[in-house]
């Protein structure tokens, strides 16, 4: 594809930088990163799963970078992330130790442990409050902070899955035991048929919005038609990495929130009808996100026709990065190209005559 220079380019592309900082400087006040992090987590959280860089600090500071626009605050923490040395890599975390702040079910109304629905803008009216408008975040800060000083705090509670109770009645289809070492899609190009791991990987730091018109077309009946969530979970993951010369010791980094689902669908063998899972993960809350990524991870399993059950379409086209990158492209100089398409339809249209 062929690109010419514009004239006075470099002028004009300084002029164009410079006019972003002005649509920024529109207002005297000035945002701060702490206040980012906090009162706009679900973005936060959406960008550093798109990015595959869990850095709250580091998102916000992209988004006000960039107006808020998570495309471009994804493409700068990519571009971060691969500057960084990799030093460790973290033992297997275990989520049924999750530090769990949410955990429904929609399979069972009764699971061990109970159902725990923490925070979500599921049970809100969905009504606009004006009167956020004069609201002050200080305010409701110190008024949290002094409702969190009368809690006594509790032990962290290990829950079982709710596919535990599934898998020992025999109902549920399993994944074969894997021990190989997860394929690392940022490191290696992704191949065809890919492993699961990779699936779940790129899928994991796919387009949200992508992701989920794609299980709304499975929903639809482009594939398998109503598949349930049987757990979804959202909580706090303890990170560890072995210890040096010490076998068996593990030294603590953190932990990082994330969001689990797990949902059923009806499949069948030679034995008959069974379940079948699909499982999604992703970093902080995000649950949309994740539940459809639980939905595609079994519609590529299971194969078929549809957009939803072919990998190479759902893997390759899903990358936000890419996506918007290719998009973009088409706002670079055609000049050469469209003018041999625009050649080509004058000389056509003469000959019509």
């Amino acid at each position: 594809m062929a690109y010419v220079a514009v004239s006075g380019g470099e002028e004009a592309i300084a002029a164009s930088i410079q006019l972003l900082d002005y649509y920024r400087s529109g207002s005297e006040k000035e945002l701060d990163i702490d206040a980012l992090v906090h009162q706009l987590g679900l973005m936060i959280d959406k960008v550093m799963s798109e990015s595959g860089l869990y850095a709250k600090e580091y998102a916000a500071l992209a988004l006000k970078q960039c107006e808020g626009s998570t495309e471009e605050a994804v493409f700068l923490l990519r571009a971060y992330r691969s500057t960084l040395k990799r030093s460790h890599y973290t033992n297997i975390a275990d989520t049924k130790a999750m530090r769990i702040i949410r955990r429904i079910s929609a399979a069972f109304k009764d699971i061990p442990g109970g159902q725990l629905l923490g925070a979500s803008y599921d049970y809100t009216h969905r009504l606009i409050r004006f009167d956020e408008e004069r609201s002050s975040g200080g305010r409701l800060h110190e008024t949290f902070k002094k409702i969190l000083a009368d809690q006594q705090p509790e032990a962290i509670q290990s829950y079982g899955r709710v596919s535990d109770m599934l898998k020992k009645e025999g109902l549920l289809d399993t994944y074969p035991q894997d021990d190989t070492m997860p394929y690392d899609v940022t490191e290696k190009l992704l191949e065809f048929p890919a492993p699961r791991s990779a699936r779940l990987q790129t899928m994991t730091r796919a387009d949200t919005g992508f992701l989920s018109g794609l299980a709304y077309s499975v929903l639809r009946g482009f594939g398998q038609v109503h598949p349930t969530v049987g757990e979804l979970r959202c909580g706090y993951l303890e990170l560890t990495i072995p210890y040096p010369d010490a076998e068996g010791e593990s030294i603590y980094l953190g932990e990082i929130l994330i969001t689990e689902v797990e949902t059923f669908a009806q499949s069948s063998d030679e034995d008959g009808l069974k379940l079948a899972s699909g499982y999604g993960a992703v970093f902080g809350r995000n649950e949309n996100k994740a539940i459809a990524m639980a939905v595609i991870d079994r519609e590529i399993e299971r194969g078929g026709d549809y957009a939803a059950q072919d990998e190479e379409f759902v893997l390759m086209h899903g990358d936000c990065l890419e996506m918007n990158g290719f998009i973009s492209h088409l706002k670079l100089p055609h000049y050469v190209t469209f003018q041999s398409k625009l050649d080509a339809v004058r000389k056509t249209r003469r000959n019509t005559k």
